[in-house]
Order: C-alpha cells, then sequence, then structure tokens
C-alpha cells in the first residue's frame, strides 16, 4: 500500500482513522466510566463561582446548572465514541450546546481549560479511590487485631533467615502484620492530602484575566484547598506518584506476609486452617484443600505493583508541564491498581476472619530446634553472675550437641546440663530443676520478654490497646470525610434552587 493508498484509507483530516481505533476510542470509554460525574460536579461549581463572582448572569446560570443536573442523569453505558468529538469533554459541551444555546454553553467555559478541568476530574476520582481502600484496610485491620487479641497466648516459632529462631506468639506476629498495615494506611492517607487539593483556576497553566474565585470553587468540590501555584497545579505530578508508591509499598509488604500465611497453611506445617469457602479440593487428588484464596490475593497484589509501576514508569523523564503522558493513558493503570489492592485486602480480610488456629501444632514446633537456647545465656549471665561471652560459648556447645545427636532440649536433665556447663566454664556454676525447666519452656520464654514490644501477653494486650484506638481514629475520620464529601456533592447538586 502506497502512501496515497494509505491516506485515502485513513483520511485527510483530524482524526484519522487508526488514530480513532487505537486511541481515541480508548480514551474516551475510560473518560465515560470514570470521569464522567467528575466531569459534572466541576461543570456545577465552576458555574456557580461564575454567578457568584458576576462573571455571567444568574439567570444565565440557572439554566446552564438545569441543563447539567439533567444530562449527569443520562444512561452514561449508552454513550460511545463518535469522530464528530474529540472525546468526552467534546461530546458534552456540544449536547449542552443544543440544549441551552451555544452562548451559554460558551459562557460555563470562561475562566477555565481543559487542562485545569481535567487534573480536578483526576483528582476527584483519586480521592475517592483512596478513600475506599482506606475502608478496606481499616477493615482487615479489625479482623487482624481480633485474632491478634484472641492468641496473645498461642505461642509458635519466629524464624529469621527461614530458619526456627526463638518462641514468640501468633498474637504477637499478627500485631507486626498490623502495624506494617498502618503504615501503609498512613502512606495512603497521607496520598489522600496530596490529592485533594483544587487546580481550578490555573486554566491552561497561568490563570485568567477574570476576577474569579478559586477558593470557592475549590470549597464546592469538597477539596481541602487549593494548588497555589498555577504552573505547579497542572505541571505538577507527585497526586499521581504518592498514591501509586503507596500501592507499590502496600503491596510489596502485603505480599510478604501472604507468603507466611501460605507456608503456615500447608499440611506439613498445618497452623492455619482456611476456612472452607475460601479453599478448592484438587480435580483428581481428593484429598487436597488448596488455599487458592491466598495463592491469588498474591497473585493480585504482585499484578497491582504492576499497575503503580506503569504509573511511575509513564512518568518518568517526563517535562514539568501540561504532557499527555500523565494524564488518559496512564489514569486507568491507577485505578486498576486501587481496584486489585482492594480485591487483595478483601481476599486476606474474609480469610483471616474465618480461620482456625491448631494452637497444639504451633506449640509443638515452638519446642523443637532448640530456639529456647538463648534463654540458657541469659539466665547464666543474669543469674548466675557468668559473662556473657562465656555463657554464650556455653549455650552454643549445647546447641551442637543437640543437632549431633538428634536431642530436644527438653530432652536434657538438669543434672547432664550442669555436667557440661562445669567442662566448658571455669566458674563453678549449677542451675536448679527449676530454672532448667524455665529455660526449655517456650511459654516461659515468652512471659520474660516483657519490656516494650515484645511477646509477653500482658505486652500484647497493651500494645493491642493502643492500636484499637487509633483505628477508631482512622474509621472515624474516613467516614467523616466521606460523609463531608457526599454532603459537598449533594449541595453542589442542589445549589440550582438558589442561583
Amino acid at each position: 500500500m502506497n502512501k496515497e493508498e494509505f491516506t485515502k484509507k485513513e483520511g485527510s483530516v483530524f482524526p484519522g482513522k487508526t488514530y480513532v481505533e487505537a486511541l481515541l476510542t480508548y480514551v474516551f470509554e475510560d473518560q465515560r466510566d470514570y470521569l464522567f460525574h467528575a466531569m459534572f460536579q466541576i461543570h456545577r461549581a465552576h458555574v456557580v463561582m461564575l454567578s457568584e463572582q458576576g462573571i455571567i448572569k444568574k439567570k444565565s446560570a440557572k439554566v446552564i446548572l438545569d441543563c447539567v443536573n439533567r444530562l449527569e442523569e443520562m444512561d452514561v453505558r449508552s454513550l460511545s465514541y463518535s469522530p464528530e468529538f474529540e472525546d468526552l469533554f467534546f461530546m458534552m459541551e456540544s449536547t449542552i450546546s443544543k440544549e441551552v444555546g451555544p452562548d451559554l454553553a460558551s459562557a460555563m467555559h470562561i475562566a477555565r481549560s481543559r487542562n485545569d478541568m481535567g487534573e480536578a476530574m483526576y483528582r476527584i476520582v483519586l480521592r475517592d479511590h483512596v478513600l475506599s481502600l482506606i475502608g478496606d484496610l481499616i477493615s482487615i485491620k479489625e479482623g487482624i487485631i481480633q485474632q491478634a487479641e484472641d492468641h496473645i497466648h498461642t505461642v509458635m516459632t519466629a524464624h529469621t533467615h527461614t530458619q526456627p529462631a526463638q518462641p514468640t506468639t501468633l498474637g504477637h506476629y499478627l500485631v507486626a502484620v498490623y502495624d506494617v498495615l498502618e503504615r501503609d494506611l498512613n502512606r495512603f492517607w497521607d496520598a489522600f492530602h496530596t490529592i485533594n487539593h483544587s487546580p481550578m483556576g490555573a486554566a491552561a497553566i497561568t490563570t485568567t484575566g477574570f476576577p474569579i474565585n478559586r477558593e470557592r470553587v475549590s470549597e464546592l468540590l469538597g477539596f481541602e484547598g487549593v494548588m497555589e501555584n498555577s504552573y505547579d497545579a497542572i505541571g505538577g505530578v507527585d497526586y499521581l506518584l504518592d498514591p501509586a508508591t503507596a500501592i507499590l509499598t502496600s503491596m510489596t509488604n502485603t505480599g510478604r506476609w501472604i507468603q507466611d500465611f501460605l507456608r503456615l497453611a500447608t499440611v506439613e506445617v498445618g497452623i492455619l486452617h482456611v476456612a472452607a469457602p475460601y479453599v478448592q479440593v484438587s480435580s483428581i487428588m481428593p484429598q487436597k484443600r488448596n488455599p487458592v484464596s491466598i495463592e491469588h490475593a498474591r497473585a493480585i497484589a504482585s499484578s497491582a505493583i504492576g499497575e503503580a509501576l506503569s504509573v511511575i514508569q509513564m512518568i518518568h523523564n517526563t517535562p514539568y508541564g501540561d504532557i499527555v503522558d500523565t494524564e488518559d493513558d496512564l489514569q486507568p493503570h491507577l485505578y486498576r491498581g486501587f481496584d486489585k489492592a482492594s480485591r487483595v485486602y478483601r481476599l486476606m480480610n474474609a480469610v483471616i476472619r474465618t480461620m482456625e488456629v491448631n494452637k497444639q501444632r504451633a506449640r509443638s514446633e515452638a519446642s523443637q530446634h532448640c530456639i529456647t537456647i538463648t534463654e540458657l545465656a541469659d539466665v547464666l549471665t543474669r543469674e548466675k553472675g557468668v559473662s556473657y561471652r562465656e555463657a554464650h560459648k556455653a549455650a552454643s556447645h549445647l546447641a551442637r550437641k543437640c543437632v549431633d545427636e538428634n536431642r530436644e532440649l527438653a530432652d536434657w536433665n538438669v543434672g547432664e546440663v550442669n555436667d557440661l556447663l562445669k567442662a566448658q566454664i571455669k566458674m563453678t556454676v549449677a542451675l536448679s530443676d527449676k530454672e532448667w525447666k524455665g529455660i526449655v519452656c517456650p511459654e516461659e520464654f515468652v512471659r520474660r520478654r516483657s519490656v516494650r514490644g515484645g511477646p509477653n501477653p500482658t505486652e500484647v494486650k497493651r500494645m493491642i490497646e493502643v492500636r484499637r484506638a487509633t483505628l477508631k481514629k482512622h474509621h472515624d475520620e474516613c467516614e467523616k470525610i466521606k460523609g463531608r464529601l457526599y454532603e459537598k456533592e449533594q449541595q453542589l447538586k442542589n445549589v440550582r434552587h438558589s442561583t
């Protein structure tokens, strides 16, 4: 096909056939599916401000607002791309023009641009996604903290380098998971506050010569304030990077403890029992209880990370200003990232709230592999005055003998241990039977770790109570903001009656 034939097929005016098929149709559908209602919110707020500032007549504003509110009720799914219009924005502009006339339709665009309007639409949609995910995070944190409280006495093995290390409790471990989620939650709150500022009034990039009131539009749309510098309002993209990096970090964090859950749910470990609604049986091996809900959560978390990385990569090395790379092609990656992160949290919330714990199996594992041996060194130093170097040397020698002789610590009687200590330590020391039983007991090991942040049940209970209070604050703040934004939206819809 030569150039003339290709041009004839594509067309000689904008938009070309391939441009429509490969780009504009996709952009239109994303705008329709994600941005439609945000667009109409901005129409209303801007028209109200223009009327209050005397830039357009109140009578004109009422006609426009009545039209805007009427059109927003249309079935948005019925809209499809037409080459007559570049995008959804121009399609709606044409529709409004047919309803109220071209003069009034054009008046509503005084002192604004697709630039500041587009940025505002993205921010409105993104803040809703962030608030929704914050709600999911709060819910899973509630489930985790309840399980933590139920298992403050459930002794289990803590691992380092994937090897049995020391006794802890499931409650202590779950509070650790909770704390990771708390930091993730705070990252999303930070992202929300970065997003929740209005760029309206920046117009194309240098504001306008009309006497607008940027603060009023910000207030009507429920924003916390304005993006003061108009260049920054159009060119700044950290409001996209903050939620992307929050998704990236949170899903990376979550993938790590999800991996732990899968290990604990294996038959060989057998500590976690995933409830029936969240397992599948094998098509050929009827004995299998496959914890696929956790596997799916792990996979979806990785996919969410991919969406977040796409956002960062698309922004990287773009100029600081209005640029298409940060707009319609990028936004759906964030929306999908939030959707996938939400699915991960909802899946794991269901698993966590319904799972059963084999306490006996956890305790049995915590009594193996010499994992209380550090307490021997501690007792020798703390109670017997042995230098920690010598005490640790003696404990190491006993640990090696356990491995060599295939014995657990509890298999040794105190007389054998004292003989070993006598041979290893120059000082004459002896442990009582009570002291030795305390050393080999995982529950006693946990009880003695009562310093701040340790696994001692009383300390874990204290941590849970502190976190419950903070969780309530998160919940109340989230509901307060959702309520305020809903109220602002309803006020804006009703403002036509008083304009």
